[in-house]
C-alpha cells in the first residue's frame, strides 16, 4: 500500500465528546502518519465534573477520498508510554454527582449545576471542589485503588506505598505527563496507595481508536455496550438502541492486541472518517475485569491507509502474529502436506492457503456481543451465520476482549473467501503469506 513521508502532530482534544461536530484537526492522504501524546483516559475525564465523556481523545483527522462505504486501516507503529506515575482500582459511584450517567451527564451535590466548574483543594478524594459552592464534586471514588511507578528501559512498574502516592500526587500533572492541552485532573490527585509492591509488567496497548461516529456521543461510549448507557438515557446524548447501531464506530475497543504491530481496519461513518485515538493503557489483561487497567498519557504514531470499497459493519483487527490464538496460526509447510495427502488420497482439495482475521463484535453483553461478530462475519464474508458458526468452532475461536460486552472473532479463512470480500490483500500484507 501507499506509504508518504507526510506525518500530521495532533495535539487538541475533545472534551470528553466524539463525532462530527468536534470538528476535524487536519486532513492528511492515504499512506499519512498521524502522531499524538494523548492524555490517560477513563480516570481522569470521570473525576474531571465539566468533562462529557469517560475519556480524553484526540481532534480527529480527516482522510482525503475516504467516503461511506470504504476502510481505513491504522497500522499501529509506536506506542510508548511517558507518564512516570499512574493510578487505578475498581470504582464506587456518588449517586448524588450525576443524573443517569457517572461517565457523562455530571453534576454538583452541592449546588445542583451540571458539568460544574471546579478546582483543586489539595490532595485525596475530597479534593476536586465546585467553584460555586464549594462541594466535593467527583461522581467518581475508589473501592480500592492503586498507584504504580514505572521504569520505561526496564518496561516494568510496581505499586506504591501511602508517601510515595502522596508525592506523586502532590505533582500529580507532572509524573502522569499531561500534555500541554490536556483538561483533565490527573487521577494520582486522589493518592490511591493499595497493593504496595505489586510487580507488573508493560505492554502497551490503545482502548480507543478509530474512526468517528456518525453522531457525536460521549467518547467513552462508542461501543454496543458502554453506548448502552445513551439507550433512552435522562441526558441530552440519549439515543434509541437503533440510533446507536447505526452511529457507532466501536473504535472503543479496550483490546489488549491493538498494539504496535497490529492493523485495525475500520468502517467509515462520515465523510473523511475522521481518526481519533486516546485510553492508552500501560497493560491489560483480558476482558479488563476491574473496568478499568492501567491509563497513561502515551506517545501514538499510526500510519493510515485509504481501502476503498471494503464496506465494513465494524472493526477488524488483524493482531501481531504471536498476539494470534494458536487455533488460527497460519498452516506450516509441514501441516499443508499432511492436509493435501490426506485430501488427495479422498479425491478432493484441502483449503491450505488461508489467513487469519479477527471481527469485532459489541454489544450490552457478551452474548449479544458474540451475535454481533457473527453477524458482521456473516455480512462481510457473504457466508451464513451457521457456516461462521462452523468454522470459529474448528478454526477459530471467541476471545473476551472487555467486560461486559466486546469480543474479538478469531478466523483462520481460505484465501478465495478473504479475496472475495476484499480482505486477503491486507491479511497476506501482515503475515507476509
Amino acid at each position: 500500500m501507499a506509504k508518504t513521508d507526510t506525518t500530521v502532530f495532533v495535539d487538541q482534544f475533545t472534551h470528553g465528546l466524539i463525532g462530527p461536530d468536534v470538528g476535524f484537526f487536519a486532513t492528511v492522504s492515504s499512506g499519512s502518519r498521524i502522531r499524538a501524546i494523548t492524555p490517560p483516559g477513563c480516570w481522569g475525564p470521570m473525576i474531571t465534573p465539566d468533562f462529557r465523556g469517560g475519556h480524553e481523545v484526540t481532534q480527529p483527522v480527516y482522510v482525503e477520498g475516504a467516503e461511506v462505504g470504504d476502510t481505513l486501516a491504522l497500522h499501529i507503529e509506536e506506542v510508548k508510554v511517558l507518564s512516570s506515575a499512574a493510578s487505578t482500582g475498581t470504582m464506587q459511584v456518588n449517586d448524588q454527582a450525576f443524573d443517569g450517567d457517572a461517565f457523562v451527564a455530571k453534576k454538583c451535590p452541592g449546588c445542583g449545576r451540571p458539568w460544574p466548574s471546579t478546582q483543586l483543594v489539595g490532595i485525596g478524594e475530597s479534593a476536586i471542589r465546585c467553584k460555586e459552592c464549594g462541594a466535593e464534586a467527583s461522581p467518581f471514588h475508589f473501592r480500592q485503588g492503586y498507584t504504580v511507578v514505572f521504569d520505561h528501559e526496564r518496561g516494568v512498574a510496581v505499586a506504591v506505598d501511602q508517601d510515595n502516592a502522596s508525592r506523586f500526587a502532590e505533582k500529580a500533572a507532572y509524573y502522569a505527563a499531561l500534555p500541554e492541552r490536556s483538561e483533565q485532573y490527573s487521577i494520582l490527585v486522589f493518592a490511591a496507595h493499595e497493593l504496595t509492591g505489586l510487580s507488573i509488567r508493560m505492554r502497551p496497548s490503545i482502548g480507543n481508536i478509530g474512526t468517528i461516529p456518525a453522531k457525536t456521543i460521549p467518547d467513552s461510549h462508542n461501543a454496543g455496550d458502554f453506548g448502552s448507557f445513551l439507550v433512552d438515557a435522562p441526558h441530552q446524548y440519549h439515543l434509541s438502541a437503533q440510533e446507536l447501531d447505526a452511529v457507532r464506530t466501536d473504535a472503543h475497543l479496550d483490546c489488549t492486541d491493538v498494539r504496535p504491530g497490529a492493523v485495525l481496519l475500520c468502517p467509515i461513518k462520515v465523510s473523511g472518517g475522521g481518526v481519533y485515538m486516546g485510553d492508552a493503557h500501560s497493560i491489560m489483561g483480558r476482558g479488563e475485569l476491574a473496568v478499568h487497567s492501567i491509563d497513561i498519557t502515551a506517545d501514538i504514531t499510526v500510519r493510515v491507509d485509504l481501502i476503498k470499497g471494503l464496506d465494513l459493519p465494524g472493526p477488524v483487527l488483524l493482531p501481531r502474529a504471536q498476539d494470534l490464538p494458536p487455533i488460527v496460526q497460519p498452516y506450516t509447510s509441514e501441516e499443508r502436506a499432511s492436509f493435501e495427502a490426506l485430501a488427495q488420497k479422498h479425491g478432493i482439495k484441502a483449503d491450505t492457503e488461508v489467513g487469519p482475521i479477527q471481527f469485532i463484535g459489541t454489544g450490552p453483553d457478551l452474548n449479544q456481543a458474540v451475535d454481533n461478530a457473527v453477524g458482521r462475519a456473516h455480512q462481510v464474508l457473504g457466508i451464513s451465520s451457521d457456516e461462521v458458526l462452523n468454522r470459529a468452532t474448528v478454526t477459530g475461536e471467541v476471545q473476551i476482549t472487555r467486560l461486559p460486552g466486546t469480543v474479538q472473532l478469531s478466523l483462520l479463512l481460505p484465501r478465495a473467501l478473504l479475496e472475495d470480500s476484499g480482505l486477503w490483500s491486507v491479511v497476506r500484507e501482515q503475515y507476509a503469506l
